[in-house]
């Protein structure tokens, strides 16, 4: 999916929601235990009841990854899923990989080629040659970990080197490698006072959002900062719209705390 692609959903949904699909089996409505495949099952009602209302959505490949093949499998049903039915969503997989060389390429193959997401996050520890090959893939995104909402980020992020915080020379470092059009970044929703330095180094690029919700950030601040002329804005909720309740009216329950951060974005976006 392009950028343009994404910019027109957002304009005709009037929404710049992610649903991220951390799929927990202890946390699912009970009555799914009995599906052939229960974290399938409840991403596709979560998908059915909430796909008008999102333009993208983010599975955490660890919540698959741990049930080893079976959880593999839910994962590539998922996005089959989602590409066959609902083409118009952008698919992010959340999988932070990361490394150098053959493997990255081979990380780039199984996430952007094999899946066919249009997406995938990428830890930048490695540098330029951990990177580039997740971006030589055409129409696809590599959405590099910038500044992260969790505490441990201000171990390493937000350190000066050399006079400079180090988020910040990743974000300018990144904008040198080949491809880097086809970057976005990670920026947590809890982390909202550094938008505006962001914005000054990537004015341009789309920013994805976690911790809107359950994690404490506030959707006002970051539109207020971070939203660009293309909004540049993907507002990234998991637990706060998936498990909005464990009976048999889960999907009816994501879709209204969906709707609930929809209307708030159709207002931000005038």
């Amino acid at each position: 999916m392009t950028t343009k692609e994404l910019v027109s959903q957002i304009q005709k949904k009037k929404s710049f929601l992610c649903i991220g699909l951390d799929v927990d089996i202890h946390k699912i409505p009970q009555h799914l235990l009995k599906e052939e495949d229960p974290i399938f099952a409840f991403n596709k009602a979560i998908i059915d009841a909430t796909h008008h209302l999102c333009v993208a959505y983010k599975p955490n490949t660890a919540f698959y990854e741990a049930y080893g093949l079976k959880g593999w499998k839910s994962l590539e049903k998922t996005i089959n899923y989602i590409n066959e039915n609902h083409p118009e969503i952008f698919t992010i997989a959340d999988a932070k990989r990361g490394d150098i060389g053959n493997t990255s390429t081979m990380y780039a193959k199984a996430f952007l080629e094999d899946l066919n997401f249009d997406s995938v996050t990428v830890a930048p520890y490695m540098g330029k040659d951990s990177v580039e090959p997740f971006l030589a893939f055409n129409n696809k995104h590599t959405i590099l970990l910038a500044l992260t909402s969790n505490t441990g980020a201000f171990d390493f992020q937000t350190k000066q080197v050399d006079g400079k915080e180090l988020y910040k020379q990743v974000l300018e470092t990144s904008k040198t490698w080949e491809n880097s059009e086809n970057l976005m970044y990670v920026v947590g929703a809890t982390k909202a006072e550094y938008f505006t330095e962001i914005r000054k180094i990537v004015p341009d690029s789309f920013l994805l959002v976690p911790g809107v919700g359950a994690q404490g950030g506030n959707l006002q601040d970051v539109c207020k900062y971070g939203m660009n002329e293309q909004v540049g804005l993907l507002i990234n909720s998991s637990r706060g719209i998936i498990y909005a309740s464990s009976q048999e009216d889960f999907a009816q329950a994501a879709a209204e705390k969906a709707k609930e951060l929809q209307e708030q974005m159709a207002v931000a976006l005038g």
